[in-house]
């Protein structure tokens, strides 16, 4: 369970999450580049070393030197693809010209030759690696071929050799490149979820907002008509407390006005005008329970401590998660039994809804009501746990303080 926020923690999990394969995945490719680049550099090293160390065999003013291009342009294969084993395969042809049986009593010119075959076979580009096995089978035999007592055997098992190379070499390359497609789908969709789980925050804000203005204007409404009747019932000669009573009405009818233009704003343009209707809260969850009951899903309420009345925009926050946490219940896990506790403690109330079903009833994050239940929880200050609980079902526990806000 991962908070969100310092103020408002929202926790929850059943979310899959792809960025941290992607990154395992970067560091391992990284690891393995490098331990590649190594094993060439020791590859070169053992070559030259053998070369040194057979001087007295072979043309060690030709081959010396030219060893070094068996391998090392290897460290290229990058950047210059085809053109870095290419080098390679040219200081081979020119070993097997003029120094035959030198390069014939270096055993590790055939690793040597078989590295630069797996780098040909490697090649992303499909044209290059086909045109690299050309040139690697032709300089291959062509090398085969200046070998004293060289025979038609030998060539054929050297050009099946180095084919092998070339072909671990493409299933390398192949692995590879399907390997970036994936990453780059995978963080293609997370762009994708990201995005989605935004545009479902700021709907879910704006529904909020829709619904707490329906709060503060039924309340703003009910003093207005009261300070309107309380002005009629004045004395004549009461003229300071009817022009005071007769601000607070003019004032509230402002703000009345006012909300009604900032809603708009934020509604989207074929969303229905809101309503001045009092929105529900916790006193109407007997109707919100025989509701989910009728649909199928048997509910059991409990409700614990003192039932204290809530602050307008808490109550309705509170009964719009239970109203979640049921429709998730009913949806996901079908045939089960719910339950719903209400906790009313001095600061704060807690609600529980849980179920005994085996499929998960919360969604992954990116639906609307995970994401409006967490928006809910943290305009209040307040922390959200959702996933699977003990003998089986989910489970879905809120905390909202109550003097956030009331403040």
């Amino acid at each position: 369970m991962t908070p969100t926020s310092p103020e408002g923690t929202t926790q929850f999990v059943s979310r899959a999450s792809y960025l941290p394969h992607v990154t395992w995945h970067r560091a391992w490719a990284r690891l393995r580049r490098d331990a590649v680049d190594a094993l060439i550099l020791a590859l070169a090293v053992a070559v030259e070393v053998e070369v040194l160390a057979k001087g007295d065999d072979l043309d060690l003013a030709l081959l010396a030197p030219l060893s070094l291009f068996f391998v090392l342009p290897l460290l290229f294969r990058r950047r210059y693809p085809l053109l870095a084993p290419c080098i390679s395969l040219v200081a081979f042809a020119i070993a097997a010209t003029f120094d035959p049986n030198g390069l014939e009593r270096i055993d590790t010119g055939a690793l040597a030759g078989i590295a630069v075959m797996i780098a040909l076979g490697a090649i992303r580009d499909r044209e290059g690696a086909f045109v690299g096995l050309a040139l690697g089978m032709t300089t291959g035999i062509y090398v085969q071929s200046r070998f004293a007592d060289t025979t038609t055997s030998d060539i054929v098992g050297a050009a099946i050799f180095y084919a092998g190379g070339w072909f671990a070499g493409r299933a390398l390359a192949t692995r590879a490149e399907r390997i970036r497609i994936l990453r780059a789908r995978v963080e293609e969709a997370e762009q994708a979820r990201a995005v989605v789980a935004e545009r479902a925050a700021a709907e879910e804000r704006a529904r909020i907002a829709s619904e707490l203005h329906d709060v503060v204007a039924h309340s703003v409404s009910v003093m207005v008509v009261q300070s309107s009747g309380v002005r009629r019932l004045l004395r004549e000669d009461q003229h300071r407390e009817r022009d005071a009573l007769l601000s607070v009405e003019q004032i509230g009818r402002q703000a009345l006005t006012e909300m009604r233009r900032m809603l708009g704003v934020m509604r989207p343009g074929d969303e229905a005008p809101a309503a001045l209707a009092p929105q529900p809260g916790l006193q109407h969850l007997d109707h919100l329970i025989a509701q989910v009951v009728e649909a199928g899903l048997p509910v059991t309420l409990r409700v614990e401590g003192e039932r204290t009345p809530l602050p307008p925009g808490v109550d309705l926050s509170a009964y719009r998660i239970v109203q979640e946490g049921l429709t998730n219940a009913l949806k996901h896990a079908p045939g089960s039994h719910a339950e719903v506790i209400i906790r009313f403690l001095d600061n704060k109330v807690n609600l529980e809804i849980a179920d005994d079903g085996n499929e998960a009833s919360i969604e992954d994050g990116l639906g609307h009501g995970l994401v409006g239940m967490r928006e809910r929880v943290a305009l209040y200050g307040g922390t959200l746990e959702a996933g699977p609980r003990e003998g089986g079902g989910y489970v879905l526990r809120a905390e909202l303080p109550v003097e956030a806000a009331s403040a």
